[in-house]
């Protein structure tokens, strides 16, 4: 069904679970690194985000960058 604007809605569109599989592949994983690390973010990581997601502190990161800004405020 089309709608007024001219395109299809998105219920309409639909395709099978093995035709979508054709064409979109997962990556596979080799060893046991890359599943840790997918699970687990490093302390480096942990300590942008806390940052980030702390507004003066990701104002300040973009000023005087992200080690004087993080310790600033949480060093």
């Amino acid at each position: 069904p089309k709608e007024p604007s001219g395109s299809l809605s998105a219920d309409s569109i639909k395709i099978k679970k093995e035709v979508a599989n054709a064409f979109v592949k997962r990556k596979k994983r080799s060893s046991p690194y890359e599943w840790y690390f997918e699970y687990y973010k490093s302390p480096l990581e942990q300590m942008h985000e806390r940052c980030e997601n702390y507004p003066p502190c990701d104002l300040l990161s973009d000023q005087v960058g992200f080690a004087l800004a993080y310790n600033r405020f949480f060093g």
